[in-house]
Formats: structure tokens, C-alpha cells, sequence
């Protein structure tokens, strides 16, 4: 079993986990070692730290290709993945 952060609730660890997962399955690389299915890979960046709500909002949000074409400017300015 994995455990989330201290200080971190159930809900805002499943969240991240599964933006960071989605990421994951679309080709980004990992942020920890193993051989691990996206979903538990996510997990274990969650629970060590690695991964941030607004970094995982904003990578769901926008695409790689989007993000050179500006539209991650414009989703910060909305302020899409605030706190």
C-alpha cells in the first residue's frame, strides 16, 4: 500500500495521482525508478513529493503542442490549476 503525504487528504492524493497517471500514459517521463503500470508509477511520485498540484493541472490542461502555441499563457491567466 502506498501512503500519501502528511499534511495531504485521500481525495487530493487520488486527484493528483490521476492527472500525474494521465500524463504518464501520454508519454511523459517518469519521475521515480521501476518497472510500474502508469497508475502505480503515479501514485509512488505523489507520495514522494514529486509531483505538484498546479504542474499536474497544467500539463492535463494543456498539451505539448499547445503549450508552444501559446494556449498555456492563456490558461494561467484564467488562472487555471490556482490554489
Amino acid at each position: 500500500m502506498i501512503k500519501r503525504p502528511p499534511g495531504m487528504g485521500g481525495f487530493e492524493f487520488v486527484v493528483l495521482a490521476k492527472l500525474r497517471a494521465q500524463q504518464l500514459i501520454r508519454g511523459c517521463r517518469p519521475r521515480v525508478e521501476g518497472l510500474h503500470k502508469a497508475t502505480i508509477t503515479a501514485q509512488l511520485e505523489v507520495a514522494a513529493g514529486l509531483v505538484t498540484q498546479l504542474s499536474a493541472a497544467i500539463a492535463v490542461v494543456a498539451e505539448p503542442a499547445a503549450i508552444r502555441g501559446g494556449v498555456l499563457d492563456e490558461a494561467l491567466a484564467v488562472g487555471v490549476g490556482s490554489a
